[in-house]
Parts: structure tokens; sequence; C-alpha cells
């Protein structure tokens, strides 16, 4: 007995899988997934490289430096911003004792479920010319115009910084806390009977033990900074997703749009290896005290009173006003609940989300089970890397990489069948909802497989060979064993995915069907429109979705350690 153990603690997961043989239609399967993602991607560099109509030399001599320089600068700033209030935050609620730390460790993590246009929204309403605020200030001081007081122009580089940031610094605290909190104690106890002080330790200790963590974090707000463009379009700053929309739609011009596209992503390509880079040396190990009871800092006086208003402040105006503003906004349009052009945007809503939720989850359950039958087939392992590289993909750059194959295939199935039957089949995938669930499934499915390989990864090998030796065949095993086990890791996948389909609004402007309107896009139009009422009722429907995956991940980091 003790020799077959051996066997199975020092044989590949091959061999410890009951030696299941990696069925063909396995791999076939999995490379097909990766294929279908890759696709986009593949369309708009050929595109790009083969315009109807090569516009480049003019976006280089015209508008193209704009737009890389307003996606620069606004990078930069949602950069330092989000590390600032992210690092500073998650260190404070972490390794410091002040009142509210507990309140604070879950809460701020609520900016993470209001979209970035809809902050863009509300805070456009309460900070322009007519709004609240500045309507209060000329009251207090008898101003009488504009002329007689400065005040900072909210649609601009700038507010749209402070916006994105608002609600993208929670990637950077969700990941920088989990760091901190898995950091060894002993090592900045060390630290402290060598002289350094509580600033000193965690510049010189927890910050660059911290580094990789963080680094992915700002890898994923610049990502995130990329693919938006109803702040940046609202705002009317010149990024690059602006250009795309403007070269696709307004111009008429699709190889243009797929030109900026590629240009976009290598942004992106840049961005995770820059992130790959920064930590390519940095390993990290579990030291003996990993679940000792954290130690915290006692801050008192004023330094407690500063370290509960830091935490307070992107709280307060990253979720409590948005919210307070939608609810009161929704209480004058009661009537939307019932009106049936916003119940069926809300069903339209709910019905693409769902079904990409559950095709996603489907994609990633087969990615990660194949590879679990056989792990050493490099090249499946290979066409999963591949699959995941659509959550890099901002969203109007996916849209016009589904819609260039969708568009050539309508088009040859509407030519061969009007050659041959006469007949017209109009258009089976692009400008029908099937494209905007196929590009959902294509930017959502690294979401969905990283809870999905992560809970397979806890099913023993032994479950798969008592499975086979009881006559099961893989599919059986998968039925039998695993999806019941796995159950709160596919729930997980689904809702997280669900929750990021409600709130995805580029890669839905773009490939929605004429007259088909999501929850997203209405408030887009509403929004675009000067209504920013009407959009309320959308807005906080899809903010309480929201919160849903943000009650999630506070418990799994808290549950990372002992940290009461």
């Amino acid at each position: 007995m003790q020799t077959i153990e051996t066997k199975l603690t020092t044989q590949p997961e091959a061999v410890r899988t009951a030696g299941l043989r990696l069925p063909s239609y396995w791999t076939t399967l999995g490379w097909l997934v990766a294929l279908l993602v890759i696709l986009p991607i593949a369309a708009v560099v050929w595109l790009a490289f083969n315009p109807s109509e090569n516009i480049w030399p003019h976006l280089i001599s015209s508008v193209l430096p704009v737009y890389v320089e307003s996606t620069l600068l606004l990078l930069a700033g949602v950069g330092a911003l989000s590390l600032f209030i992210g690092v500073s935050t998650a260190w404070l609620v972490t390794l410091c004792n002040f009142p509210g730390r507990r309140l604070f460790e879950w809460a701020l993590l609520l900016p993470f479920a209001i979209p970035a246009y809809v902050i863009a929204y509300i805070y456009t309403d309460l900070l322009e010319y007519a709004g609240p605020v500045q309507s209060a200030l000329r009251d207090l001081f008898g101003w009488s115009s504009a002329r007689d007081y400065s005040f900072p122009e909210i649609r601009s580089l700038g507010g749209a910084v402070l916006m994105l940031s608002l609600v993208l610094y929670p990637y950077v605290y969700l990941l920088a806390r989990s760091s901190f909190l898995e950091q060894s104690i002993n090592i900045r106890d060390a630290s402290r009977t060598l002289g350094c002080s509580a600033w000193q330790s965690f510049f010189r200790i927890s910050l660059p033990v911290a580094r990789p963590a963080i680094a992915v974090g700002l890898a994923l707000v610049a990502m995130e900074t990329l693919n938006d463009f109803g702040t940046v379009d609202f705002f009317a700053v010149k990024s690059l997703s602006a250009g795309i929309y403007d070269a696709w739609l307004n111009m008429s011009n699709l190889g243009a749009a797929a030109q900026i596209a590629t240009l976009m992503m290598l942004f992106v390509v840049l961005f995770i290896w820059l992130e790959r880079t920064s930590r390519a040396k940095a390993k990290q190990f579990s030291g003996a005290d990993r679940f000792k009871r954290l130690e915290r800092y006692n801050l008192t006086g004023g330094k407690a009173m500063a370290a509960s208003l830091l935490c307070l402040t992107p709280v307060f105006f990253g979720f409590i006003v948005p919210l307070a503003e939608l609810g009161g906004m929704t209480l004058n349009h009661l009537d939307q609940f019932s009106d049936s052009r916003f119940l069926k945007q809300a069903s339209n809503s709910f019905l693409l989300s769902s079904g990409a939720a559950i095709f996603t989850a489907m994609l990633a359950l087969l990615l990660a089970y194949s590879q679990r039958l056989n792990p050493n087939l490099k090249g499946l392992r290979f066409a999963a890397k591949l699959a995941h590289l659509g959550y890099a993909l901002p969203g109007a750059v996916l849209a016009i990489g589904v819609i260039i194959p969708f568009a050539a295939f309508d088009n040859t199935i509407d030519s061969w069948m009007r050659d041959t039957f006469n007949i017209s089949t109009g258009l089976l995938l692009s400008g029908t909802p099937f494209a905007i669930l196929f590009a959902y499934s294509v930017r959502f499915l690294a979401v969905s497989s990283g809870s999905i390989e992560s809970s397979l990864a806890k099913v023993t090998p032994s479950m798969d060979m008592a499975s086979r030796s009881l006559g099961a065949n893989s599919l059986e095993t998968l039925k039998r064993v695993h999806l019941p086990l796995i159950r709160t890791g596919l729930l997980t996948a689904l809702l997280v995915v669900f929750v990021d389909s409600m709130k995805e609004l580029p890669a839905t402007l773009i490939l929605r069907p004429f007259n088909f309107d999501t929850l997203a896009t209405a408030v887009y139009q509403f929004a675009s429109d000067e209504k920013i009422e009407a959009a309320a009722p959308g807005s906080l429907l899809i903010v309480l979705v929201g919160i849903i995956p943000v009650i999630l991940l506070s418990r799994t980091i808290t549950a990372t350690r002992d940290a009461s």
C-alpha cells in the first residue's frame, strides 16, 4: 500500500488521474474553443493590414496622435490614482486598528458594483453649471454667473481620470490586501526589532513583497481603462476606444477601426508584458506563520481619524453618493419599472447575460476538464492559454473582431442561397443577439475559467480512479462526480460572468441589432441625450446586480486569514 501511495504522489498528474487516456474529442473540443476565442483577434489583425481603403497615413497625420496622447494621459492618471487609493487603504485595513476598520474591509469593494459610465453621468449631473453643487455655491456667495467664480470642468480628461479611478481602484485594493494578508508576520516583526517604524516597515518590507500582486492589479486597471467607452465618450475625451467607435459608425470605415483596434491590442500586449516582467523573478513562499493571527498597529488620535477619513473618501464618493443619487432620481421615475420598453430592455439584458454565463461556463468547464484528463498534452495547455486572451481585449476591439468573420459568413451564405435558390438568408450571425452573446463569452471566458479550474483542482484524483473502477467513462465521471463537487465554483463563475455581461457597454453598443437595447445601452442613450434622471432606474438595477459579486469577493479575501 505504501508503494502505491508513493507512486501516486510522484507520478505525473495524467497517471494520478487513474491513468485516464484523453479521448481525441476532448483535444479537438479544447482546440476548437481556443480557435473561437482567437478568431476575433486574427480578424482584426487581418483587416488592419488588408483594408478596403487604407487611411492609415491620414490617421497618423490627423487624429491618431490625439488618440494616443489622450489614452496615455488617461492610463497614467487612472493608474497613479488607483495605485494610491488601493494600496494605502489595503494596508490600513489589513495591518492597522482604527475606527470603522471592520466596515471598510468590505465597503472599499463596493465601488466595484458601479460601472464607470454610470458614475460619470451622476457626477456630471451634480457638478455641471445647472447642477445642485454650483447652484448652491452661487446662492451661498451671491454669484450671478460663471464669470464670477472658477469651477473645475467635470467633462474633461481630468474628470474622466477621477471617475474611472473611483470604480477601478478596487482591483489594486483587492490584490494588495490579499498579498498583505498572506505575508509573514515574523519578517515584519523582525524589521521592527531592527528599528524600523511602521511606515518604514511598510515601504521596506510589505510594499516590495506585495509588488507582484499590485502589478497585476494595475494591469487590470489599465485594461479596463482601455475598455471604457461610455465615460470617455460622454466627457469628449479622444481616446483610442472612442476613436474606434468614431471610425466605424461615424466614418463608416471598418478598416480604419481595425487599424486603431490593432494599436489598442499593442497597448494590451505591452501591459501584459510589463506585468509579467515586473514579477518574473519575484517568488514568494508561505511561511510557518501563514495562518497566525495578525497583530495590528493601534492608531489613535489624529492618525486614527486620518485613516478613517482616507478609507471613507473613496467609499463615499465612489458608492454612497452615486447610490443615493440613483435612488433619489429613481423615485421620480418609478413608472419606468412598468413601462414595456424598460421591461424589454431589462429582459434583453437578463437573457443575454444568462446565456453568456451558461455558455461561458460550459466552455470553461470543457477546457478545465480536458486539461485534468491529461495535462501532459502541451498543445492542449497552450490552447487553454490562448482561450484566456479574450479578457485582455477591450470591448470595442472585440466587437470589430466578431463582426468581420460573422459578416463574411453571412455574405457567403446569402450569396450562395441567392445564386442557388434565389432566396436571401439575410443576417444569420452578424446584426443578431448571437453576436453579442459570442462577444461576451470570448471576453469573460478567462473569468469563468479561473473559478472553475481552481474548484476542479481541489477534487482529489482518487475520485477519478474510483469512478473509472466502477465502469464510468470520462463524461459520466464529469457529470456524476465532478459537477456536484465543484458546484460552488461553477455557481461563482456563472454569477460573475452574468454581472460583467450586464455592465458591458462597448461591445453591446456596436454589435446590437437595430432597435435592440439592453439596460447598459439604454442608460448610455439617455445620458447622451442629457436625460440623466431617465437613465437612473436602469443604472440602479445594474448597480444592485453588481453588488452580489462584491459580497463574494469580500468573503473570499477575508477568509484568507484569521484577521478579526
